[in-house]
């Protein structure tokens, strides 16, 4: 029997370091002697001229040994990823509260942070923009406008025997994970830098340390063996943490750590961009949509960051799962004088499906039909209606065949009508319950950036060595792609190790981001193996005299026509020959292509699917609710890893449901950040999770896309499932009086209540 390591639900490969406190983060590792512990100090104004910075204070405190401002920088002063419009210290101007004008380097923690608060600082105050309404009006953007229109929308609106016209909002959301932004950077002997860091793209981290340190790129090195949660976080900010600790480490000659708390970490970061969507929409008496015209605002905060392709991805994803003939989509990139937004799990295809969803719920609501009913109406067909408004064509469409195994097996029209009945007989307490899918597209939408390399070596003791260019942050790429290396030699899995990501191991390296971990640096680590495998195979063909097709790899042997021989014998004999058993592999997504001049071509690789159906229940007093059943289909292809599948299924929705139910983001009329702790900002905790929770992978629809193994990605893709809880909440907020509920996400109890009394809470 072969035993395979691939499709096998294998636990994390650090689970049990998790679960003992014993995984080694950045701020774990060894401290090296004359460490010296950085603090930021941070902009309290929001939109202001410096007219005096004086750090006096600063450099005589206890235990301070230097201060770094803008002027110490010795190469450039900016860490933008696409525009280079973001300082690492402002200078003349702030824009954001908690934007950095410098950092101390002191002995101890205390010492710097304490240090930090003693600047004087001076600012004259210029008017704030502080949301995308008001950047709108003042046409305020870090980006030119872009549009996509398809058909002819205004025709099709004004023909049209329904209309709906309404403005939505849906709120940001902070990454909050677990480990905060930190580096340590270390000076070398030869004048290089090392840099440990907590990124999701430690290539980009390289070069923006090497230039602010006027150095090469060969020069630094950067390293994250893991991080303790990224959600996108750590996908650009994470350079604003390096390059300080590399600027001050270059400057005091010493090694030097950032390490954010969680309230700088919250202010000073960027976070989930939040939306105003204004739409028009024209439909039939059956619910189909006849034309559409979207217009988004969202807020950027002060610099372009990952805004523009954030904002794309959002035009992208706006018809989710549904054909979408007429269509006008205007989306407007604000600059606010906030913290710049940045990465978060979803990448702007949250927001913009929650637009169309939003759209669908309110068709089904005017018309007097079941959402479901409507959203089927819709949904995107095989042979005809099957083309995005961005002309790529839906190849691989499973949405009928998921919604009606789900429906089935969630019992969706039963419990719809004993929801009925249960809300004709209660006053205060309202159920709801809805369905919604998912269609998202994989890759990244800039096509360069679809590139992955790996190394592998082959020890003479049968044992293997990988590093690729992914980084792990809990989601499992690690024991993902070590499976397929394993496979790929017919070994266990417990005979692959997996080295730190490491710029000096694998260069260039875009970001483990766009849900493409498994699929590039799995395909690379691949490639790289199978070039070993390769060698391996010619040389025992010529050893033991028999055709190459009849050599075999499984089961940590060689079977070589009728011998069979130890996977470690043959590596030994083969180093024994001088026979290279190191390889690098690299890989780049076929069949995508992309012109941002006219948001056209095909820029995902494949799409990913999902349902799911969320039941729960509404106190109309309080506006408090709980989600009562959780009842998920997700499409992962053929699963590399089902263990972890399911559990990036599960958790995905969880953070989705935080998203649009609890997790709100509030600035004061001054620009600052309210919510910026555990104590103000709630993210969902276990007792929030529905007592009835059944996820289910699809096992039977395999990747049609020549994906590793055919297997889907999974990062991103379960959050949006979490669009059915919020408009379960609002069809039990209709049960009540208003078919229409005024809901704005996040649905906390205070805009749940809102909603109820019809408050105008623009």
């Amino acid at each position: 029997m072969v035993v395979r390591a691939v499709g096998k639900a294998l636990p994390h490969d650090s689970a049990h370091l998790h679960v003992a406190g014993t995984a080694a983060y950045t701020d774990d590792l060894p401290e090296p002697r004359d460490l010296l512990h950085l603090a930021v100090g941070m902009s309290s104004v929001a939109h202001g001229r410096v007219r005096r910075v004086d750090l006096a204070g600063v450099r005589e405190s206890d235990g301070v040994v230097d201060v770094m401002a803008a002027s110490d920088i010795p190469g450039e002063n900016n860490y933008g990823s696409i525009v280079k419009d973001d300082p690492v210290f402002a200078e003349e101007l702030v824009q954001y509260v908690g934007q950095p004008l410098f950092a101390v380097a002191a002995t101890t923690v205390d010492a710097a942070r304490r240090a930090a608060r003693r600047a004087r600082i001076e600012v004259d105050e210029l008017e704030a923009i502080l949301d995308p309404l008001t950047a709108v009006e003042r046409q305020s953007f870090v980006l030119p406008s872009e549009t996509i229109v398809r058909g002819d929308p205004d025709a099709a609106l004004e023909n049209a025997a329904r209309r709906v016209q309404r403005r939505v909002f849906v709120g940001g959301q902070d990454q909050f994970y677990l480990e905060g932004q930190i580096a340590m950077a270390l000076p070398q002997e030869d004048g290089g830098m090392l840099v440990y860091s907590s990124t999701q793209h430690p290539d980009e981290v390289q070069r923006i340390v090497a230039h602010a340190t006027n150095r090469d790129a060969k020069d630094i090195v950067v390293i994250c063996r893991r991080m303790g949660g990224a959600f996108g976080g750590k996908e650009s900010q994470a350079a604003l943490i390096g390059v300080v600790a590399a600027l001050a480490a270059d400057k005091t000659g010493r090694p030097c750590k950032l390490r954010l708390d969680r309230d700088d970490d919250m202010i000073m970061t960027g976070k989930r961009h939040d939306f105003v969507i204004d739409y028009d929409v024209g439909f039939d008496e059956t619910g189909l949509i006849r034309g559409i015209a979207f217009e988004f605002a969202s807020r950027c905060g002060m610099s372009a960051d990952l805004s523009g392709p954030v904002n794309d991805r959002a035009m992208f994803h706006c018809d989710n799962a549904y054909f979408l003939e007429n269509v006008r989509i205007v989306s407007h990139r604000c600059k606010t004088h906030t913290v710049s937004n940045t990465a978060f799990r979803g990448f702007g295809g949250p927001q913009g499906m929650f637009a169309i969803e939003h759209v669908i719920d309110d068709i089904a609501r005017t018309l007097g039909k079941d959402a479901c009913e409507i959203r089927r109406r819709n949904f995107y067909g095989k042979d005809d209606r099957n083309v995005t408004h961005y002309h790529q064509v839906v190849e691989d469409n499973i949405l009928d065949e998921l919604f009606d195994r789900l429906q089935a097996s969630s019992d969706y029209e039963g419990r719809r009508a004993a929801i009925r009945e249960f809300n004709a007989s209660s006053r205060v307490l309202k159920k709801g319950i809805a369905i919604s899918p998912v269609k998202f597209g994989i890759s990244f939408t800039s096509t360069l950036l679809n590139q992955a390399g790996a190394l592998v070596h082959v020890y003479r003791d049968g044992t293997v060595q990988l590093n690729h260019g992914g980084t792990e942050m809990g989601q499992g790429l690690y024991i993902k792609v070590a499976q397929v290396v394993a496979d790929e030699f017919g070994i266990g899995v417990d005979r692959v190790r997996t080295t730190a990501a490491d710029t000096s191991k694998v260069p260039n390296a875009s970001a483990t981001a766009a849900s493409s971990g498994s699929d590039m640096n799995g395909r690379a680590a691949q490639k790289a193996a199978a070039r070993i495998r390769k060698r391996l195979t010619a040389y025992a063909a010529r050893q033991y005299g028999v055709s190459e097709a009849e050599i075999n790899f499984r089961d940590g042997k060689v079977y070589i026509a009728d011998r069979i021989i130890e996977f470690a014998d043959l590596a030994q004999a083969a180093w024994a020959e001088r026979i290279s058993l190191s390889a690098t592999g690299y890989y780049r997504t076929p069949r995508i292509h992309y012109d941002r001049e006219t948001f056209s071509g095909r820029p995902f690789f494949y799409f990913a699917y999902g349902a799911a159906v969320t039941e729960v229940v509404v106190d109309l007093l309080t506006g408090e609710h709980r989600v009562l059943r959780v009842d998920i289909l997700h499409d992962c292809g053929d699963s590399l890893n089902p263990a972890v599948d399911l559990g990036q299924v599960e958790g995905g929705y969880v953070q989705g449901v935080g998203w649009l139910t609890s997790e709100e983001l509030w600035w004061n009329d001054k620009g600052e950040l309210g919510t910026h702790a555990p104590s103000t900002y709630k993210i969902p905790t276990c007792s929030d999770l529905a007592p009835d929770f059944r996820a289910e992978l699809v096992r039977d629809m395999a990747n049609r896309e020549k994906t590793i193994y055919r297997s889907k990605a999974v990062g991103e893709p379960p959050l949006m499932l979490a669009l059915s809880a919020f408009h379960a909440i609002r069809d039990a907020l209709a049960s009540d009086r208003n078919p229409l509920p005024d809901l704005r996400a996040p649905a906390t109890p205070e805009n749940i209540l809102r909603a109820l009394a019809g408050a105008n809470h623009e």
